[in-house]
């Protein structure tokens, strides 16, 4: 599971990074690849892009706990 904290980065290397992926982009997060998302945190992106942080970690985890089943 991901929480807030989680810098994008690590998002990239996960097995299932495929399906996480076109969420960040859905929501105006095209640059998962640049320098920023080395050390960027998910609820650091969100703040970036006015996305509510929770809202968006909570519907990341629940795409994870699909392809997890």
């Amino acid at each position: 599971m991901l929480t807030k904290e989680t810098v994008i980065s690590e998002i990239l290397e996960l097995d299932y990074a495929d399906e996480i992926i076109p969420l960040f982009q859905a929501i105006g997060m095209h640059c998962l690849g640049c320098a920023a998302a080395s050390s960027e945190s998910i609820e650091e992106a969100c703040l970036v892009h006015g996305v509510d942080t929770d809202a968006f970690v909570n519907a990341v985890n629940a795409v994870i706990e699909q392809v997890a089943q």
